[in-house]
């Protein structure tokens, strides 16, 4: 997809962080944008932005980890602005600093909610709209580098756990949508400076309700000399352009994901010599 002006993009946690640097590239871009966040304030800060950037915008307040309120998105904005052409599942929640043992079920409960359902409800919503109008689309899910590898020093199980399930979904999707004119890309960062270490604040009441974790708050300094969110969505906006599958922010993390597929291989060559002196 290369023509943006005029056409409209759907993004979820587009309040803060990686999604509102997202919404003002596409908007300036030409896009017109359906913004999405559990956060009404920033939400509507957003809108503000956007408008001011001389785009369209509809705000709608989404827990995204909600399928009736992900599809109540889709069906508003069909209404507003009749044809859908990007979708972008980003809204998503952080869980560091915590053994898997030690995490509550609730907390288990509400990552898998965000991070995991909701790009299923964002698929399953919006796909349908980008395939109505049967023009050039692109839906893109976000991941995390933590989606292709495990930092082992950082207590990351529930969230790369998570991660690593967006990428293979974004896989199977790439592969069931071949042929068409919808393209697909998982975007994986590294370090991007946002407040994603409290995402508990917002932390629904069937979930437990608002909290704070003491133990994510060593992501503070290491997040802030990370990227401004509004370079992640100019990358994402050149990989969407090019057809990008995978979408790196970083390539520093290069090295980590090649000593995890070293390892791999290296089972699959002790593999190999087990089967030729297996009887």
């Amino acid at each position: 997809m290369k023509d943006f002006k005029g056409k409209t993009a759907v993004v979820t946690g587009a309040a803060s962080g990686i999604g509102r640097g997202i919404a003002r590239t596409l908007a300036r871009a030409g896009m017109n944008l359906a913004l999405a966040d559990i956060e009404a304030a920033p939400l509507d800060e957003v809108r503000r932005e956007i408008e001011a950037l001389g785009a369209k915008a509809l705000a709608l307040v989404t827990d995204v980890s909600d399928r009736a309120q992900v599809q109540r998105l889709a069906t508003a904005v069909e209404q507003e602005f009749g044809a859908l052409h990007i979708a972008i599942n980003n809204a998503g929640v952080s869980m560091h600093g915590e053994p898997a043992e030690a995490i509550e079920p609730r907390n288990w409960d509400w990552i898998v909610g965000v991070n995991v359902m909701g790009v299923v409800h964002g698929i399953q919503a919006f796909l349908p709209l980008l395939k109505k109008h049967g023009g050039e689309a692109h839906i893109v899910n976000t991941a995390s580098i933590g989606g292709l590898q495990v930092n082992p020093n950082w207590y990351t199980s529930a969230y790369s756990m998570t991660k690593y399930a967006v990428v293979a979904l974004s896989e199977a999707l790439e592969n069931e949508l071949g042929g068409t004119r919808i393209g697909v890309s998982v975007l994986c960062p590294a370090a991007v400076d946002t407040a994603i270490y409290r995402s508990a604040r917002n932390r629904p009441e069937r979930f437990g309700g608002a909290a704070s974790r003491p133990q994510e708050m060593f992501m503070k300094e290491l997040l802030a000399e990370g990227w401004p969110p509004d370079r992640v969505g100019a990358r994402l906006l050149d990989a969407i352009r090019a057809g990008e599958f995978f979408v790196f922010t970083h390539s520093a993390p290069r090295a980590w994901i090649e000593r995890r597929h070293a390892r791999i291989m290296e089972a699959f060559d002790r593999a190999a010599a087990w089967e030729r002196k297996a009887p």
